[in-house]
C-alpha cells in the first residue's frame, strides 16, 4: 500500500483536467469542431499518462496544449486527403492510384447528390441490374461476349476461382504465385476461394509439359497470373498464353488470366507491352481475363471480368457476387470512364493515359518552366537544376517498363530527407522522390494547375532551412539511368 507522500509524488496526478485543456483549445484553435478538440485533449492526456512513471517530470501545460491541438487538427482533417504527386510514379498505390478525369468527377458528384436509378428499370418500373450499363460498355469496348464488375481485382479473382473451380484443382506456375499489395498472396486468395492449388514448374522455368502432366480428373481450371511487382530475367522460360489456351481446349478446361492491370486501348504502338491490352489476351485464347479499374484503365477502384458468356453468367449468379458488388459511386465513375473510351476522349482526358503517353520533349519544357519559378520560390534555400531521369509506372503495372521523364532537382541545405519531410507537411502535402541527395520533382505526374501548389510548398523550405549549399560547379544534367 502506498503512503500519502508516495501518492503525491506520482506525476500523473498533476495532469490537467480535460475541461481545462478544452478551454485552452477553444482559444487556440476555434476553427476546429468540438468533437476533434475533445478527442485531441483526451488523447494527449492519455498519452502523457502512459509516458509518465513515478518520479518523472510531467510535460508543461503549454506543451501538452500544443500536443492536444496537433492531435485535434489531425483528427479533423478530411480523409483521404488531397496530395500533390511529384514522385513520377503514375500509379502510386499509396497515393490512391489513378486520379479521375474531370468528366468522371462530375458524374460521381451527380450520382452522389441525389437519388438514382441504381437498380431500377425506368421503362418497366421494376427492379433493374446495377451493373448492366457498365457491362454493356465493356462488351462494346473489348469485343468480349460478356462482362461483369466487382469492387476490386482481388475480388474478381476470388469470384472467378470460386465460381469456376470450387472444390477442385487449379493449375498455376510456381513463378506466378505472387504477393500483391497489402500482403495479399495468390495462394491465400485461392484457399479462400475454396480451390486446391496445384503448382507446376519451378520459380524461373515452367514449360507447357509441366501443365500437361499436372492435369487430372479433379482439374477444373488453368490459371495464369501477371507478375505485377517484379519480373524474371536470365535463365527463365514460361508457357505462353496461346499454348495454354490450346492445352485447355484440348482437355476441355477453361483458362483464366489475372492481368492485374489492363487497358482497353491498344497502346502497343505507344510503347506499352502487348500483354496489357485485355481484348488482345482474349483473342489469344483466354476464356476469362480480370484486371483493375484504377490502374492502366484510369478509372475508379473496380475489378473487371471479361470473357465467354457461360463463365461470366455463372459468376453473376454466384451468391458471392453480391458481397463483392460495386457501389453506386464506383459504378458512376466506371461508367463515365468507359464513356470517355467509347467517345475517343480517353487519351486526352484521362489523367493516367495522358501522363503515360506525354512525350519527353513536352516534359522537358514543363520542367524548365517550373524550375524558372522554383528558384525564386525557395528564396535561396535550394539550388535548382533540370535534368532527364527515368520513372516507374507503379501500382503493380508493367514492372519492366520505365518511362523517360524530366525532373526539377533541388539541392537543399540540411539534406534531402529533411526537405522531403517539410514538403509533406505543406498544404496540400507535396510528395517527391530522393536520389543521390537531391529532391526530385517529376513533372510527369503533376496534374493541370498544380504548379502553384508546388511553389507554395517550396516556399516552406526557407523556414529554418539555413544557408543554401555552397556554390561550385552547378549540378550537371546526367543522362537518365538505364
Amino acid at each position: 500500500m502506498l503512503h500519502n507522500g508516495e501518492r503525491k509524488a506520482d506525476p500523473r496526478r498533476r495532469l490537467p483536467a480535460i475541461e481545462r485543456l478544452l478551454r485552452g483549445l477553444a482559444q487556440r484553435c476555434p476553427e476546429l469542431p468540438d468533437w476533434a478538440r475533445r478527442a485531441g485533449a483526451r488523447r494527449a492526456v492519455a498519452e502523457e499518462r502512459a509516458r509518465l512513471a513515478p518520479g518523472a517530470e510531467a510535460a508543461e501545460a503549454e506543451a501538452l496544449l500544443g500536443r492536444a491541438a496537433g492531435l485535434a487538427r489531425e483528427l479533423a482533417r478530411p480523409r483521404p486527403r488531397r496530395v500533390v504527386n511529384a514522385t513520377g510514379i503514375v500509379l502510386h498505390t499509396n497515393l490512391g492510384r489513378a486520379p479521375l478525369a474531370p468528366a468522371v468527377v462530375e458524374a460521381v458528384a451527380e450520382a452522389a447528390a441525389g437519388y438514382s436509378d441504381l437498380e431500377l428499370d425506368l421503362e418497366s418500373g421494376g427492379r433493374g441490374d446495377r451493373a448492366a450499363a457498365v457491362a454493356e460498355k465493356l462488351v462494346l469496348l473489348s469485343g468480349a461476349p460478356a462482362a461483369h464488375v466487382v469492387n476490386n481485382n482481388a475480388a474478381a479473382l476470388l469470384l472467378a476461382l470460386g465460381t469456376l473451380a470450387a472444390g477442385r484443382e487449379v493449375v498455376v506456375s510456381r513463378g506466378e504465385l505472387v504477393e500483391i499489395g497489402g500482403s495479399f498472396r495468390v495462394p491465400e486468395i485461392m484457399e479462400r476461394a475454396g480451390v486446391r492449388l496445384v503448382e507446376v514448374g519451378t520459380t524461373n522455368r515452367t514449360r507447357l509439359a509441366d501443365y500437361a502432366r499436372a492435369l487430372g480428373p479433379a482439374t477444373a481450371l488453368l490459371l495464369k497470373v501477371h507478375r505485377s511487382n517484379f519480373e524474371l530475367r536470365g535463365f527463365v522460360e514460361e508457357a505462353g498464353l496461346e499454348e495454354l489456351a490450346a492445352l485447355g481446349r484440348a482437355r476441355g478446361l477453361p483458362l483464366l488470366e489475372d492481368l492485374g492491370s489492363g487497358t482497353l486501348l491498344d497502346l502497343t504502338p505507344r510503347g506499352l507491352p502487348a500483354e496489357a491490352f485485355a481484348p488482345g489476351r482474349l483473342r489469344a485464347g483466354a476464356d476469362v481475363v480480370c484486371f483493375s479499374g484504377d490502374k492502366l484503365l484510369g478509372g475508379p477502384q473496380a475489378g473487371i471480368l471479361l470473357g465467354a458468356a457461360g463463365p461470366v453468367a455463372a459468376m453473376r449468379r454466384n451468391p458471392l457476387a453480391r458481397a463483392l458488388r460495386l457501389g453506386k459511386l464506383g459504378l458512376a465513375a466506371l461508367d463515365a470512364t468507359l464513356a470517355l473510351h467509347l467517345e475517343g476522349r480517353a487519351e486526352r482526358e484521362i489523367p493516367v493515359l495522358r501522363q503515360l503517353l506525354e512525350p519527353a520533349p513536352a516534359l522537358e519544357a514543363r520542367a524548365r518552366a517550373l524550375a524558372e519559378r522554383a528558384g525564386p520560390a525557395t528564396r535561396g534555400a535550394a539550388r535548382v537544376s533540370v535534368r532527364p531521369d527515368r520513372a516507374r509506372v507503379g501500382g503493380g503495372s508493367l514492372p519492366g517498363l520505365e518511362l523517360d521523364t524530366w525532373v526539377v532537382a533541388l539541392e537543399v541545405a540540411g539534406g534531402a530527407e529533411r526537405a522531403a519531410a517539410r514538403l509533406r507537411r505543406a498544404e496540400p502535402p507535396l510528395l517527391v522522390r530522393i536520389r543521390e541527395g537531391l529532391v526530385l520533382l517529376d513533372v510527369r505526374t503533376l496534374l493541370v494547375g498544380e504548379e502553384e501548389a508546388v511553389l507554395r510548398a517550396l516556399g516552406g523550405l526557407t523556414d529554418g532551412a539555413g544557408a543554401p549549399p555552397a556554390r561550385g560547379a552547378p549540378p550537371r544534367a546526367d543522362p537518365p539511368p538505364r
